[in-house]
């Protein structure tokens, strides 16, 4: 199927708008306005949010999965560029809960948008435009940020493909901007920033220029954990896994961290761990690299399985885990 005008007017609208934040970045620089300001994705689960944060900051700082909804915390990137500075807030993907930590994270998500000057909607390329979107869509309606889409894993696509899909997402809604841009492989990710910095608010830096997220280095290095644990176990397991980092001694240039992760029911407790402690060992493996590469310096990571039953109905446990 060829694209109709409509999408060939979406792809084009991306376009122009490119070339208009470009030539505004650099009249920006030529008045030396300096904007800053705070913007985040949202989108139904799995739609990339995190992936394409982590693209933009240029290190990870939300973890990623293909399971959805693993997104917990709202984790804010900083970054610096001689005009401006970006702070983007990662949120969980907005979904109909069914536990008490869903009813929270749903509050999370529709707080950070009340705060934020931009946010992009996420729609994934490789998927047809959906009811979940149309709700997130109703959603945004009655705020005050600026809204953009951002059609993401255009990678996965042909370009007929990603055509219709630019069309069927400049009919949910009067975006400012629609652009089409892959985490993966680096596409228009520029372009999306300068789209972005261009919608903020005229401003002097927020944060000083060596932080690159505010999130407390315990609490990312749970995250990273929870990351590992979370690939190839049953699809129902991502939800009930909790990762709570108990103590962090460094000895030289050794780091000694010692973590729970938490589940809520024995047959849970035996997928985590797995024959014979082997699922855990490759948890830690995986874990410990990436917490190296976070903290660059060695790792000796010590994990435990813990049970929590029902934690996330429970408010005493939700709070202790941090939420």
């Amino acid at each position: 199927m060829s694209p109709g005008p409509q999408a060939n007017a979406g792809a084009t609208k991306a376009r122009t708008g490119k070339n208009r934040h470009k030539a505004a970045r650099r009249d920006q620089a030529r008045d030396d306005v300096y904007r800053a300001g705070f913007a985040c994705f949202v989108g139904r689960p799995n739609a990339g949010k995190s992936t394409l944060t982590n693209a933009i900051i240029g290190q990870k700082i939300a973890i990623t999965s293909s399971k959805p909804q693993t997104t917990r915390h709202v984790i804010r990137g900083v970054l610096h560029r001689e005009d401006a500075q970006l702070v983007l807030v990662d949120t969980p993907g907005l979904h109909r809960p069914r536990t008490l930590l869903g009813e929270r994270l749903n509050d999370l998500v529709r707080e950070t948008w009340s705060e934020v000057d931009v946010i992009g909607v996420c729609f994934p390329a490789d998927e047809p435009v959906g009811a979940g979107d149309r709700f997130i869509s109703a959603e945004i309606a009655e705020l005050k940020a600026t809204v953009i889409a951002v059609v993401t894993k255009v990678d996965l696509v042909p370009p007929a493909v990603l055509a219709e899909r630019l069309l069927a997402v400049s009919k949910l809604y009067d975006f400012a901007e629609i652009v089409p841009v892959s985490a993966v492989s680096g596409h228009q990710v520029e372009t999306l920033v300068d789209v972005i910095v261009g919608h903020l608010p005229e401003s002097p830096p927020l944060y000083p220029d060596d932080v690159l997220t505010e999130e407390p280095e315990q609490v990312l290095i749970g995250e990273l954990i929870r990351e590992a644990a979370l690939e190839g176990v049953r699809d129902e397991l991502p939800h009930s896994i909790a990762v709570l980092v108990e103590e962090m001694l460094v000895e030289g240039r050794l780091t000694k961290i010692y973590a729970n992760l938490y589940v809520e029911r024995d047959s849970q407790k035996s997928i985590v761990i797995g024959t014979k402690g082997a699922r855990l060992k490759d948890v830690g493996t995986r874990a410990r690299a990436e917490i190296e590469t976070l903290l660059g310096r060695k790792v000796y990571l010590d994990l435990h399985v813990r049970i929590a039953k029902e934690w996330q109905r429970d408010p005493k446990q939700l709070r202790r885990l941090g939420f």
